[in-house]
């Protein structure tokens, strides 16, 4: 029987096992065992709140419990009680993805039941939604109700087993929440519901669906507000590669348009990627006091082997959390200000002329880079992170076709691999804004036009910094402060 106290008591008595070589010092981990997608994200009685698909017994994807975190500044994290076991009938085989949402006070949370109703665990399934709520922001308890969304309500002709990640908003004093879906036909797509008091829901539509370049099924969707215009995120899984774009399994992306809740359907013209790096899914989004739309994810990819399941004793981890910043038509995305605070041990080189390799006196496996590059007559230039030996993970770029270049096939002991971005330079420049913690790397474009978001396993030793171009460039200026 799994319940919250037996996974907290399990925990706090193996904690002790966790290996700390690969572990972040300012992204949001698990205490022990498995961690994916980001779930319940709100600012809450002055905290941010964080919770997330949790399997406390394992470092790997097992029924699925929620975790939970808090957080003054959104860089220092701490651990709070298991919120959610799967410890009833209709959640029995997992409680998977949801959102909260504040009412009277109170912190409820909406999360999806998961049951397997036959030998086929991967085929053989259903899906409801739940409502849990809290006085306090810690100790939940399920509604006598639930489900508050059953199989039932899901419209004909759609997949009757994928309906799953419920994100909870409110407009004009009416309850809503967008649902990811497929129409078990090759197309994913998003289901909106509604309410006046968080447990009665009626159908109002189906808001958007795959064009048939979109995926098969959509999942985590979140949609928000901002700047007067509305956006769509969500995860589109086994979308086929659209030129450098999409590569990864399972991708997210975001479209800005309108949603008619009358009607039950989101205008929009286009879609992004929200990340173009190897290890970004199932981002969450939430508004905090300064009226900021905060963004977090996965900061890992699903179907591939992750070094620390072995000996570790951990997996997964949430990327930096992110400010969405609308630019005209465009999302960018930035590193939060609160993590200025956290800069010590300055170091900085201004007008650095590049032909050949450089190493830089400076290194580390916890640090921020700011640098900025200037083309001039170079084929390609670039620098090299987490150096020893042989083990480099590269970041490139090559004016001739105007791509970016993450490569991690040197990187040390996880997977390898390269994406690559079309970034253009502005007026001969490239900045960077480079984010290395440990076992991960955020490489944030001209100033969070384009992110990047990788994991790296590269051996302890693996400290050094280094600059290179093929034929000139210049370094106009390279800053680095370790984090702590």
């Amino acid at each position: 029987m799994y319940t919250r106290e037996n996974a907290d008591k399990f925990i706090a008595e193996r904690k002790y096992l966790l290996n700390e070589q690969y572990r972040l010092r300012y992204h949001l981990m698990s205490d022990f065992g498995w961690m994916n997608d980001p779930n319940g994200f709100i600012y809450y009685n002055g905290e941010y709140h964080l919770f997330y698909q949790h399997y406390p017994y394992q470092p790997v994807w097992g029924p699925m419990h929620w975790g939970h975190a808090v957080s003054h500044d959104l860089i220092e994290w701490k651990h709070l009680p298991v919120s959610l076991a799967p410890d009833q009938q209709y959640d029995r085989d997992g409680c998977f993805s949801g959102s909260a949402i504040e009412r009277d006070g109170k912190l409820y949370v909406m999360y999806t039941g998961h049951l397997v109703t036959g030998p086929d665990m991967n085929h053989d399934y259903s899906q409801n939604q739940n409502i849990a709520v809290s006085e306090d922001g810690i100790r939940f308890e399920k509604l006598a109700c639930n489900p508050v969304i059953g199989p039932e309500q899901i419209p004909a002709g759609l997949s009757q087993k994928d309906f799953r990640d419920p994100k909870v908003f409110e407009r004009d004093g009416v309850y809503y929440i967008v649902l990811g879906s497929n129409d078990g036909q090759g197309s994913g797509l998003i289901l909106l519901y509604r309410s006046n008091d968080l447990i009665s829901w009626s159908f109002v539509g189906e808001i958007a669906r795959s064009d048939g370049k979109l995926g098969d099924n959509w999942e985590c969707p979140d949609l928000f507000e901002l700047e007067g215009r509305d956006v769509l995120i969500m995860s589109p899984q086994r979308m086929p590669a659209q030129g450098e774009d999409y590569q990864n399994l399972h991708s997210t992306t975001y479209m800005i348009g309108h949603l008619d809740t009358a009607l039950g359907k989101f205008q929009y013209d286009r879609y992004e990627p929200v990340d173009y790096g190897f290890d970004f899914y199932a981002p969450q989004t939430t508004i905090d006091d300064k009226g900021r739309r905060i963004v977090m994810a996965w900061m890992e990819t699903w179907e591939t082997e992750i070094p620390t399941q072995l000996g570790h004793y951990w997996a997964g981890a949430m990327t930096m959390p992110r400010e969405i910043v609308l630019q005209g038509n465009e999302l960018w995305f930035k590193p939060i200000d609160e993590m200025k605070a956290y800069r010590r041990n300055g170091y900085e080189q201004s007008d650095i002329l590049l032909n050949g390799m450089q190493e830089i006196e400076t290194d580390g496996d916890c640090y921020e880079l700011e640098v900025v590059f200037r083309a001039d007559e170079a084929e390609e230039f670039g620098l090299n992170l987490r150096v020893h030996g042989e083990e480099a993970t590269v970041i490139s770029y090559r004016p001739s076709d105007g791509l970016l270049r993450f490569n991690r096939d040197k990187a040390g002991i996880g997977l390898g691999g390269e994406r690559r971005t079309k970034v253009e330079l502005n007026e001969g420049l490239l900045k960077l804004q480079i984010f290395v913690d440990r076992s991960s790397v955020e490489i944030f474009i001209q100033g969070g036009k384009k992110v990047m978001t990788g994991r790296i396993y590269p051996g302890p030793q693996s400290l050094g910094i280094q600059a290179y171009a093929k034929g000139s460039c210049s370094m106009v200026s390279f800053k680095k402060w370790d984090i702590k």
